[in-house]
């Protein structure tokens, strides 16, 4: 008789080889039949066969087959018959199916699985198929009939993921343990890779014996990619605005975005982000940007229609021209008429381009804004991977966008400010160092590229009286405009007090008094953190050098035997620190003898060690040069690292000396009718000298400068002439008293001489001494 029961409801599937043998037999077969695996492995097929099928099922492989149940009923039900091909194309074994289902509701387990949204696929201990649900159908692109039985390497290319998931359905059938594991791969019926999230199980029967290995894969591409983006996002965050330069942040950007999220990029921006300007107002018209960085999956990027430093203008239909004027993301499709016109206007542009570009099918084009101001503008643009943007892509971008615009934003005000304060700064410095006779001068400033700005560093040579120089060098600490306009200050404050001819300890202390009213402002942040200075003052007539520091660093003496030394002098507290002494020394130097001031950026790194550098600064000072200038370049070469960290002035003076010869001094009694004889002596000398034309002149200060020496200073009282660059006349007495211009009424009988002396010298003065006055006037030497 027929048997008939709830088992046969079940699916069964059958693997028979190409003996007849069989050799797979599911759990639907065992139901369907009553024999076990054990039972039914091994058997000729025939022998589970009540009748013998007919021909034209065998023909057709399919039909209605009678099988014999193990308490010797029989079952009748429709089958169908896949063959298995061997390497040499000939069947090696069928794979035999049957629903059974004779009308009947399939079960709620059944329904489940072949309902379920993730792919499930049921294999047995050899990685053959044995059951997949719908969805793993679809994935594979074939029905579940032309799978069962076949082993799964057959089914799918050699590809490395394959053989990844091979070598996890063997460990779960090696070890019987369960696992999960992520692969990113495409699959036979997909046209684009995904992100799969697998777990795989072993199938034990009745006994717990292994009889198969189950799957259920979850398609998790969506979270595969918000997990990509936060990443880039994260990575963005730590490669975009590495450096305060606009280019390299933009390229930096590019770096960021291709391949993994673009094919191809552009960063665009305006011409008054790369300069000094205030942003333009935007305008309905065509928007000019100038391509600053782009990069391609293709090495060479040649799908750029605009070349690097290109200006490009984009008429208001692009969509990096709508991105600019609507100020938002604008996103563009392959078949969307706004897209088609701006490939063709791209291929216009460049046609050699072309043929990289084919396959462009989705682009977005991001506004670079930041705190509310519009810079540039972003593109990109997929070609080989075949996903198009979406929604998703685009609040990515709009974020990743915002974070470039603020690093470009940062790096153009960092830019900005960096040329004000060097502007300022180079305006301040000295530009042509005023000519005086003392000492031959070079000098080198060099800004350093550093993050944190323009320095405070600063120098100057400034000629005094008597045919002497003052030598400064100074450092403000801080960076940046602020630092720059307190050395303009401290620079100018130096001038004045260098003109009142006080000694280096003195002008140091009236200095520290500036710095500390500047660090009582609090707008001022640069000043409360003081400032180092060291003035010199060299006598070309005794060959002297006075000095005094202010926290800075001491020079460098090298003498004309090539010995080099650094002079000891202490080194005081910094400017600002206010109610300590500064202490000055004084040297006498040969003729031609080389002295080198410098800031502390010469020297101090927290790469280098301070003893060692200065020994590298003494052996550059020695190394032979054509001129100063070239000794100030070897020295900088040397000593500097590559990219030093603070900012550095050179100051390099080789001293003179007045001989004898040009010097007459006389010793003045304080007797009115000794003045004659004073200024018969000083024409003498002139005539001796060549300088009868300046006779005249020299007489008449002589005159009036001994005069009154006599008449309101106090002995001893000398006369110095001096030929340098100019003529110098001196007169000096023992009285501390300054004398001053003052405007003589119509019927006063004195008062005019110092006037006089004004409207007849290119300039006059007066200076304290050790013991007194000295009251000077130069006057030009007449023409050779």
């Amino acid at each position: 008789m027929e048997h008939v029961s709830t088992a046969a409801q079940e699916p069964a599937a059958v693997i028979i080889d190409a003996q007849g043998a069989v050799t797979g037999w599911s759990e639907g077969a065992q139901r369907l039949t009553g024999l076990t695996a054990g039972d039914a492995l091994g058997r000729p097929a025939r022998e589970l066969l009540a009748e013998a099928p007919p021909p034209e099922a065998l023909t057709a492989l399919t039909g209605t087959a009678v099988l014999r149940h193990q308490d010797g009923s029989t079952v009748a039900v429709p089958v169908t018959a896949c063959a298995l091909l061997g390497a040499d194309g000939a069947p090696g074994g069928y794979v035999i199916t049957t629903s059974a289902s004779d009308g009947a509701e399939p079960s709620l387990a059944e329904l489940a699985f072949q309902q379920a949204s993730m792919s499930m696929s049921v294999f047995d201990t050899g990685q053959r198929y044995l059951r997949l649900n719908e969805a793993a159908c679809k994935v594979m692109g074939v029905p579940e009939a032309v799978l069962l039985g076949r082993h799964f390497p057959e089914t799918v290319g050699n590809e490395e993921h394959s053989r990844g998931f091979l070598w996890h359905l063997r460990q779960v059938a090696q070890t019987g343990a369960p696992l999960r594991y992520e692969s990113y791969a495409g699959a036979p019926a997909l046209n684009r890779e995904h992100s799969w999230t697998t777990d795989m199980w072993p199938v034990r029967d009745s006994s717990g014996r292994l009889v198969g290995t189950a799957l259920a894969a979850f398609d998790s591409t969506e979270q595969y990619w918000a997990r990509q983006r936060l990443a880039l996002l994260n990575e963005a965050a730590a490669g975009i605005g590495t450096t305060l330069d606009v280019v390299r942040t933009a390229e930096e950007l590019i770096e960021v975005v291709v391949p993994r999220f673009a094919d191809f990029a552009s960063v665009d921006l305006f011409d008054w982000v790369l300069g000094a300007e205030e942003p333009p107002a935007l305008a309905g018209t065509d928007v000019a940007l100038r391509r600053i960085a782009h990069g391609s999956a293709t090495e060479g990027t040649p799908e750029a229609a605009v070349h690097l430093g290109e200006l490009d203008h984009y008429p208001p239909f692009s969509p990096p021209a709508r991105a600019i004027l609507e100020g938002r993301v604008v996103h563009s499709q392959a078949g969307e008429p706004a897209f088609m016109r701006w490939v063709a206007e791209r291929n216009a542009r460049s046609p050699a381009g072309r043929q990289y570009r084919v396959g462009a099918h989705s682009m977005m084009a991001v506004p670079l804004r930041a705190r509310g101001t519009t810079l540039g503008v972003a593109v990109v643009v997929r070609m080989g991977q075949p996903d198009d943007y979406g929604a998703d892509d685009a609040v990515f971008a709009e974020e990743l966008g915002s974070r470039a615009a603020v690093c470009v934003d940062n790096a153009r005000r960092f830019a900005r400010e960096r040329t004000t304060a060097l502007t300022l700064q180079h305006n301040l410095l000295p530009r042509g160092l005023p000519g005086q006779a003392a000492v031959e001068v070079a000098h080198r400033y060099r800004p350093s590229g550093s993050q944190a700005g323009i320095g405070g560093d600063w120098f100057d040579v400034i000629p005094l009286s008597g045919g002497r120089v003052a030598l400064v060098v100074g450092d403000v600490v801080g960076h940046g405009i602020p630092s720059s306009a307190t050395m303009g200050r401290l620079c100018t404050a130096v001038r004045t007090l260098a003109d009142v001819d006080l000694p280096p300890d003195e002008l140091l202390t009236h200095l520290d008094d500036l710095v500390t009213h500047l660090a009582g402002d609090d707008t001022n942040e640069v000043a409360e953190l003081g400032a180092t200075c060291l003035y010199s003052v060299y006598d070309p007539v005794t060959r002297r050098l006075a000095l005094a520091a202010a926290g800075h660093p001491p020079p460098v003496l090298v003498l004309p035997d090539g010995t080099t030394q650094v002079i000891e002098l202490s080194a005081g507290p910094p400017l600002g620190v206010g109610g300590l002494p500064f202490e000055a020394v004084e040297v006498e130097l040969p003729e031609n003898s080389l002295v080198a001031l410098y800031t502390d950026g010469l020297i101090e790194d927290r790469d280098r060690d301070i003893d060692h550098a200065t020994g590298e600064l003494c052996r550059a000072l020695t190394a032979p040069a054509e001129s100063l200038d070239a000794l100030c370049d070897s020295v900088l070469k040397a000593v500097l690292p590559e990219d030093p960290g603070d900012d550095v002035a050179l100051l390099l003076a080789r001293t003179r000396a007045l001989g004898a010869d040009r010097i007459a001094t006389w010793d003045v009694r304080p007797d009115p009718e000794h003045v004659a004889a004073t200024r018969q002596a000083a024409t003498e000398q002139l005539t001796e000298w060549g300088l009868d034309e300046a006779a005249f002149v020299t007489e008449l200060v002589v005159s009036e400068l001994v005069t009154n020496a006599i008449r309101y200073g106090a002995p001893p009282i000398q006369l110095r002439l001096i030929r340098d660059r100019t003529l110098i006349c001196e007169v000096s007495d023992g009285s501390a008293t300054s004398p001053h211009l003052r405007r003589a009424h119509a019927y006063d009988e004195g008062g005019r001489g110092l006037l006089l002396v004004a409207q007849l010298t290119q300039r006059w003065g007066s200076r304290q001494t050790g013991s007194g006055k000295t009251i000077w006037a130069e006057q030009p030497l007449p023409p050779t």
